[in-house]
């Protein structure tokens, strides 16, 4: 189906034009794997970009959703339009969509600053779509990802990064070397073959193997079947951090009374998953029931995740914040100036060490000194039972050139890194750090609240 349309949207419209496109059909759901896919999933919808009074509007329609037997996960178009902005459109489309795929989701934002239901990776036909994260602020571009190397290369530069959008990075990346088996004619032997390398593109996210994981778990259906138990897993990594959010709000007003000062390392928000974010989720939810006074996002180097990702984020949900040095971290908090610290995790093991970005573990430390509760926010997925402790988990060390050079602000893939220390020195450079579980006040998924500095294990 496409729709290619002109619409009265208001005053100085002049153009709007929309397409929708399906990503394929999907008959035989994987039981018992979340969501139940009804016969029809919707990949992607271009954007549609409009002039309105004089200024740009970006009006994006992203991804009207898994259609799910017996109920629809997203609102109707015109529930996303405010003040009546673009509501001939809205309406329009709306009418379009409800008898093709249970509704659609329409958001608007200014410049630069695209909607936060934009998913950070989905499926379009027979390959990935995901924005490049190392572009961001400055620039949003949307990469398409057609082979296992593409999407292991993508992975090891973080163009795609995040412990949920990694386990559907990992997914997909299994189902893309499932169609190409099929259409090379190559048995299972091969398929397992590029997952096993796909897995192991970053060793210290748990995610990674598991999304992999839940693709092959329906190798014995071929090809067909391994992309749509992938794509599901799309639909259910949102529904899973929306629960968590929820849960991790509520736990946050019980602790401290809002509006609340918070604080928050690396990214772990909607850019780090598919749609909703795990911590960042968390602050988007107390935020949207007024309870966020302001956030201090710790910059992160050596790739400033947080200043760019993160800042990116708030700033398009109209939070108040600021970035501050990572040596700051632990004086914002001892200095009283924030009243919750709010994190995400990249793996947590059997014992309840953390395992995240490096610098989260000074974060826990000068909290447990001040007494602001630490709260770690996580999907079930990212506990991995096999792990005892933060001890055995396999650090990945990247390279020394990340901290002894700096790329240009927004050219972090593709500009030239100027090195701002003398020759010849080194540095070590480990992207993540271990929190013990004893720092940890409550680590929240979407079925639990454990609080681990209390004496409850996992």
């Amino acid at each position: 189906m496409g729709v290619d349309d002109g619409a009265d949207i208001g005053p100085g419209a002049h153009e709007c034009k929309m397409q929708v496109q399906f990503a394929g059909r999907c008959p035989r759901p994987r039981p018992g794997a979340g969501p139940q896919v009804d016969e029809w999933m919707i990949s992607s919808v271009q954007s549609v970009v409009c002039d309105t009074a004089g200024r740009y509007d970006e009006a994006v329609l992203v991804n009207p959703h898994t259609h799910v037997a017996g109920r629809s996960h997203d609102h109707r178009v015109s529930d996303h339009v405010r003040a009546g902005r673009l509501h001939g459109l809205a309406s329009e489309v709306d009418d379009r969509l409800a008898g093709v795929a249970g509704g659609g989701r329409f958001v608007h934002s200014f410049g630069l600053y695209c909607s936060l239901v934009m998913r950070t990776i989905d499926w379009h036909d027979d390959h990935i779509v995901a924005i490049d994260q190392t572009l961001l602020p400055h620039t949003m571009t949307m990469v398409e990802l057609r082979t296992v190397d593409e999407v292991i290369d993508a992975v090891q530069r973080l163009v795609i990064r995040g412990a949920p959008a990694l386990g559907v990075a990992g997914a997909l990346g299994t189902a893309i070397a499932a169609l190409d088996a099929q259409r090379r004619g190559l048995g299972a032997d091969h398929v397992i073959r590029e997952a096993a390398r796909v897995a192991s593109a970053r060793p210290t996210a748990v995610n990674l193997a598991w999304g992999v994981q839940r693709c092959l778990d329906a190798i014995d259906g071929g090809a067909e079947a391994m992309v749509c138990a992938a794509i599901a897993l799309v639909q259910e990594d949102i529904d899973t951090n929306r629960e968590l959010s929820r849960r991790g709000a509520e736990l946050v007003r019980s602790l401290a009374d809002g509006p609340l000062g918070i604080h928050t390392h690396c990214n772990a928000g909607g850019l780090a998953c598919v749609e909703w974010g795990t911590a960042l989720g968390i602050v988007r939810a107390l935020h949207e029931a007024g309870g966020v006074r302001e956030v201090f996002v710790d910059e992160t180097r050596p790739l400033l995740q947080g200043a760019r990702l993160t800042a990116f984020e708030l700033t398009a949900m109209g939070i108040a914040h600021r970035v501050v040095v990572d040596g700051a971290g632990a004086s914002v908090i001892g200095r009283g100036m924030v009243d919750v610290v709010i994190v995400g995790a990249d793996r947590v093991a059997a014992n309840g060490d953390v395992v995240n970005k490096i610098g989260t573990y000074p974060l826990a430390l000068a909290a447990h000194r001040a007494g602001v509760p630490f709260v770690v926010a996580a999907p079930e997925s990212t506990i991995d039972r096999a792990t005892p402790d933060g001890l055995a988990v396999h650090i990945e060390l990247r390279d020394p050139s990340e901290v002894v050079s700096m790329s240009p602000p927004g050219q972090t893939a593709t500009g030239a890194p100027t090195t701002i220390t003398p020759a010849g020195t080194g540095a070590w450079n480990p992207a993540f750090d271990v929190t013990p579980w004893d720092l940890v006040t409550a680590l929240v998924t979407e079925a639990r609240v454990v609080r681990l500095a209390a004496g409850q294990s996992i």
